[in-house]
């Protein structure tokens, strides 16, 4: 009885110290949801470039004088976007753009912060499981180069550029996504005993990782979407001005750069792959129901569904109103938590697959 004791004591422990990582991953990643959001606000607002220079510790200083103001849009002016799109504003209108990138900046580095601060007091506890600590330095990795990645995005539009290559900003977007799908995976393992989640990530279903996949793809052509300015071109669902495939897909020389270069094959590239991810999340709730899979599952199959659906009503509003930037923030932030739902549906579908969840 004592030991049954010491075990079931062990096990409480350990649940709760995994209760404390779990919270602290979903603390993280929802600071990497909202720096998607500030993301898609100062790309929409062209702030991108407003700060010209890359100090990841002087730089989370902002001007606190007149001059130092002066000084960053001088700065500032000595860049081509100034010159051939913002020739003439106001320092009013520069301290816009400049609160919306320095705001972006300073949100990546309390990121930083706040998953290399608590990792180190976790491992020092040994609160970690088995494994943990080389996955979480592995993510606090990747979110140190995201902080180059930005720098290298932001260096491709100072020179001979007005704005940023979009090779670049996709590069960067995808990498935020990934690190948010990792931390959300990482908090679900959490959520059951270890040899339960070692057991579900070799269970994984077949849909729901293509799902997730599906929804990476999309949003890379997203990026170029929106570096290319492909929402402001075709402003019309469901047909490209009265066609469903338009005659300029294949507009620029060589062939190839089209998916990358031209803007009418970047927004066609984006609404024919949310449309496989609609048939992808329908056929994944219809395969839920037909083969009685446990309640769980149903419901977070048809809980994708909505957020697909939803997420593709959004997409088509967006466009439709030619891309303000509200809806263009929106539909980028509903496009992160669209694959949380994606990654929570293949955690259950992997858990279910070893009899972890509840039949209906």
């Amino acid at each position: 009885m004592a030991a049954a004791g010491t075990m079931n004591g062990s096990a409480a422990a350990s649940a709760s110290r995994d209760g404390a990582v779990r919270l602290w991953l979903i603390f993280v990643a929802g600071l990497v949801l909202a720096m998607i959001t500030v993301g898609g606000a100062t790309r929409l607002t062209e702030s991108g470039l407003s700060i010209t220079e890359w100090q990841p510790i002087l730089g989370a200083i902002p001007p606190l004088t007149d001059a130092h103001w002066h000084e960053a849009f001088a700065k500032y002016k000595e860049i081509p976007q100034y010159h051939l799109v913002n020739k003439g504003m106001s320092l009013e209108e520069f301290k816009f753009i400049y609160w919306w990138e320095w705001g972006h900046r300073l949100l990546g580095r309390l990121i930083g912060l706040a998953f290399a601060l608590p990792l180190a007091v976790f491992w020092f506890a040994g609160a970690l499981r088995r494994g943990y600590p080389l996955k979480l330095l592995g993510v606090l990795a990747l979110g140190g180069l995201q902080g180059f990645i930005g720098w290298y995005m932001v260096k491709s539009g100072l020179i001979e550029r007005v704005d940023v290559s979009q090779y670049r900003l996709a590069l960067h977007l995808t990498v935020a996504f990934l690190i948010l799908a990792l931390l959300v995976w990482l908090a679900f393992e959490l959520s059951v005993p270890e040899h339960e989640s070692v057991a579900a990530r070799g269970a994984m279903k077949a849909l729901p990782v293509l799902i997730v996949a599906a929804i990476f793809v999309q949003v890379v052509i997203g990026a170029f979407v929106a570096s290319l300015k492909g929402g402001l071109v075709y402003n019309t669902w469901p047909t490209m001005n009265g066609a469903l495939v338009p005659d300029d897909l294949w507009t620029i020389v060589p062939w190839y750069h089209n998916p990358f270069e031209n803007p009418v094959m970047a927004q066609f590239n984006h609404r024919f792959i949310a449309y496989a991810i609609f048939a992808l999340a329908a056929l994944e709730a219809c395969r839920a129901f037909v083969t009685r899979a446990p309640r769980e599952v149903k419901a977070s199959a048809l809980v994708l569904l909505a957020g697909v659906i939803g997420q593709a009503a959004l997409g088509i509003w967006t466009l439709l109103e030619a891309v303000p930037i509200g809806l263009g923030v929106a539909h980028q932030t509903c496009a992160a938590i669209l694959l949380i739902l994606a990654m929570r549906h293949l955690h259950v579908t992997a858990q279910a697959s070893i009899g972890h969840v509840r039949h209906a």
